[in-house]
């Protein structure tokens, strides 16, 4: 049995219903969701979403709280990019 679906992947399940610009958003949200992430504590990328903002390294077996499609969110990396620069400003 052949490919069925060439540009589609994973949201080729929602057939010929709600148009393909939406597929191709839902497409970049569903493979973020399921691809494996690096563990901050362990280094290995087995970290997996488990539910809505939960995630779980499955070699350390460590819960990490995070977004609800990706690991870190947009708003989280730049927080950390801030608090980071402004320790560097106040530590001599």
């Amino acid at each position: 049995m052949g490919k069925r679906t060439r540009k589609l992947g994973i949201v080729g399940k929602y057939g010929t219903r709600y148009g393909s610009s939406l597929k191709k958003q839902l497409k970049k949200i569903e493979t973020s969701q399921h691809t494996n992430y690096t563990c901050t504590f362990c280094g290995k990328d087995k970290i997996k979403r488990i539910a809505v903002g939960i995630w779980k390294c499955k070699a350390c077996l460590s819960v990490v709280a995070g977004g609800a499609w990706c690991l870190q969110t947009q708003g989280a990396i730049t927080v950390r990019g801030t608090i980071r620069r402004l320790r560097d400003l106040t530590e001599p």
